[in-house]
């Protein structure tokens, strides 16, 4: 009797050991702001301002804990499958996932730092093993399948349908149909790649965090008083108050290689910049994208698929990778042959100066703003004079209101937190009748930890299959502060861009869909709502209105404007150019055998059998190619900037030749009914049709670009 008495108390306090250690573990799950239901107003919002790194691996963990249990249910439901109870149930599942990531996206995009870093190198896998689980679970897959072929039979309403068609397919194409050692060596595939996307991203943010280069006041020749300013504060940032930083973002780059008369500052710079990446040491990308391309592909061989691009593109507008190579070669010609007439040109300019030298890359910038002062009579510091970025933000949110019926109030109580003192939010509301739409969240500097570029973002999406939710958007951008009292003013290209990720913005705003999965995109069609809102900056209403001198605060002269508009055309080679080598080596990598390609040498030889000019390189170079290398949501997507640019150039055509030009409210109403407010819930060719009433042609960005337009 004494061993069973003893194996009962140690079976009892192995128990209350166990409950206590539950208690516990459940007290500190209560206690986690990530896993918290949002609360406060507006429907509720993100408690950033309690956000706690130690927070996120035990709430990622418990959130996809639950997430697996709900579709686990789901997939055991004994009745039949059906829509109600299979697609339906998916859509409400996956809710306290969302909110964790909310964060993890603060973290990983806006507030990034070594100690996150190292806790996304945990959790990369993990989240991989979490998506595979769910996309090959045998049972949830088969009553999918289920629902899909009934819908076949008999459609269902067109949003349902669309959700149906769309879950379907996603698990498909993701591995849903293979035996078990095809699924297991898929999952083990995704998840080697999420590693290895991880640290593709980390390490480019190494070298931008990294290489910055410190000027002394004799080398400022050229520069704008408002960017040495701002360079004078950065390098104050970083210790060093006698001296004045270029940080290696596009941001600081890019104006640095346009105005710097200092020829070998202006290749250091240049060489920092395009070398992210690519340095040789054990931050180098290089054999990270072999490895890459290599799992790729042998994933994509799994389904069947010749290569990764035919196995991305069937559910895209272009279908394939012909059809999307056939339209970078359309333009590509042209693009080339505008650069060599541009470097004739720029050549010129150098030579009267006294240069002995050709046009290298680190010169096209400094040069072609040469030219276009000369041709133009045009000086981009100048233009900058009128762009101050506060201005440009009431211009955005006067468009919105125009066009959206949108209505922004910047929120300035402490009743929405906020993860930086940078970020700015206001209140969306419809100005015809003042019903809430959402909250928009501007954070527009750059700093230490904040990835390169601009973003749109979503924390909380529209749908109304469970009552309406309201909508909380973001946009991102890298704007260098200015000094303490001065404004901050941007180049035309950062106005425009300003305009195209706000388009996304106002795409998540004026959502009308019923079901999440609908809020989603194709990935060459979401790009033309923000590249067609670039157009408006162009308008009469916002040069006039908001473009205003930061000193005198008179609006920008008529001569002003004139020659910005004949200049829209100039340096469209470059422009073109650079964008088109980054689409088509992007298509490339993903429709050669990965087993031939060194990616030192591969960017060089395709480059070089397309006759890419030597004057200037690809917008992102591989090693440094975010889009395509640290993850998948671009990969032989890239090509989509310009498939997008095509709908854009034509819908921009329609808008022109309107009785009410850019403000005509039939026309605004199409574009808000047809192209934005149905997300992903029409396909996307019918909702252009829908809109321009036949399917774009590539003319209008034939014209847009100052190209000969292709003979019929």
């Amino acid at each position: 009797m004494k061993p069973l008495k003893l194996t009962a108390i140690a079976l009892l306090m192995t128990c209350f050991a166990c409950n206590t250690e539950d208690k516990s573990k459940d007290n500190m799950m209560a206690d986690n702001t990530l896993l918290k239901k949002w609360e406060g107003p507006y429907e509720g919002v993100p408690d950033f301002d309690a956000m706690n790194l130690k927070d996120l691996e035990p709430a990622m963990d418990a959130a996809i804990e639950e997430h697996l249990k709900e579709i686990d249910e789901i997939a055991n439901v004994k009745e039949t499958a059906t829509f109600e109870n299979t697609i339906k149930a998916m859509e409400r599942s996956g809710k306290t996932v969302d909110r964790v990531y909310t964060y993890y996206g603060i973290w990983s995009s806006n507030l990034s730092s070594e100690e996150f870093r190292d806790i996304q190198q945990k959790l990369s896998p993990k989240l991989s093993d979490y998506q595979s689980e769910i996309r090959q679970n045998e049972k949830l897959f088969n009553r999918i399948k289920s629902v899909y072929e009934s819908s076949q039979k008999n459609p269902l309403e067109p949003q349902a349908q669309r959700v149906v068609d769309l879950v379907y397919k996603s698990f498909e194409m993701n591995g849903a149909n293979l035996d078990d050692e095809g699924k297991t060596r898929y999952a083990e595939i995704n998840k080697e790649l999420a590693k290895i996307y991880t640290d593709f991203s980390n390490n480019i943010l190494h070298d931008e965090e990294n290489y910055v280069t410190f000027l002394n006041k004799n080398q400022l020749s050229g520069l704008s008083d408002s960017f040495i300013k701002s360079a004078k504060k950065t390098a104050e940032e970083q210790g060093k108050p006698d001296q004045y930083a270029i940080v290696n973002s596009r941001s600081s780059m890019d104006p640095f290689l346009t105005y710097s008369d200092e020829r070998k500052l202006r290749k250091q710079v240049w060489e920092n910049y395009y070398s992210r990446g690519d340095n040789n040491d054990e931050y180098d990308n290089n054999a990270l994208i072999k490895e890459i391309l290599k799992l790729r592909d042998e994933r994509v061989k799994l389904l069947g698929y010749d290569n990764f691009a035919e196995w991305r593109l069937q559910d895209r507008m272009a279908k394939n990778p012909e059809n999307a190579m056939d339209l970078l070669m359309a333009v590509w010609p042209s693009a080339i042959a505008r650069v060599e007439e541009e470097v004739e040109d720029m050549q010129k300019v150098a030579e009267q100066e006294g240069a002995d030298f050709e046009i290298e890359a680190w010169d096209y910038r400094y040069y072609a703003e040469k030219v276009r002062q000369e041709k133009y009579d045009l000086d981009s510091e100048e233009v900058k004079e009128y762009l101050v970025l506060e201005n440009l933000t009431d211009a955005i949110f006067y468009v919105a209101g125009r066009l959206f019926d949108f209505e922004f109030s910047e929120i300035t109580d402490v009743s929405v937190p906020l993860f930086h003192e940078d970020v700015k939010v206001f209140e969306v509301t419809e100005k015809s009748n003042g019903e809430h739409v959402g909250v928009f969240y501007l954070d527009p500097y750059a700093r230490k930890g904040k990835r390169s570029g601009a973003w749109a973002t979503t924390y909380r999406s529209y749908t109304n299959f469970d009552g309406e939710t309201n909508v909380l958007a973001s946009n991102n951008s890298n704007f260098v502060q200015a000094a303490e009292g001065e404004p901050i003013l941007v180049s035309w290209d950062d106005a425009e861009t300003f305009f195209h990720e706000f388009g996304h913005a106002l795409h998540f705003l004026s959502a009308d869909v019923k079901y999440p999965t609908l809020n989603g995109g194709v990935r060459d069609y979401t790009e033309f709502q923000s590249q067609l809102l670039e157009r408006w900056i162009y308008t009469d209403e916002v040069i006039n209105n908001f473009l205003k001198h930061y000193k005198t605060g008179k609006p920008m002269p008529a001569e002003l404007i004139a020659k910005i508009k004949n200049a829209s055309k100039f340096n469209q080679g470059f422009a073109t150019t650079e964008f088109l080598a980054s689409a088509i080596m992007d298509m490339k990598y993903h429709t050669t055998d990965p087993k031939t390609i060194n990616p030192k040498t591969f960017e060089k030889e395709t480059l070089d059998q397309l006759n890419m000019p030597d004057e200037l390189v690809m917008r992102h170079r591989s090693p440094q190619f975010g889009h395509v290398f640290s993850g998948e949501g671009y990969a032989t997507g890239y090509y989509g900037y310009l498939w997008a640019d095509v709908l854009t150039s034509d819908a921009a055509e329609a808008f022109a030749e309107a009785e009410g030009g850019f403000y005509d409210e039939t026309l605004s109403k199409n574009l808000v009914d047809f192209l934005f407010a149905p997300r992903n819930a029409i396909d996307p060719a019918e909702a252009y049709r829908r809109f321009r009433g036949r399917d774009a042609e590539i003319d209008a960005l034939m014209r847009d670009r100052g190209f000969p337009v292709p003979k019929k």
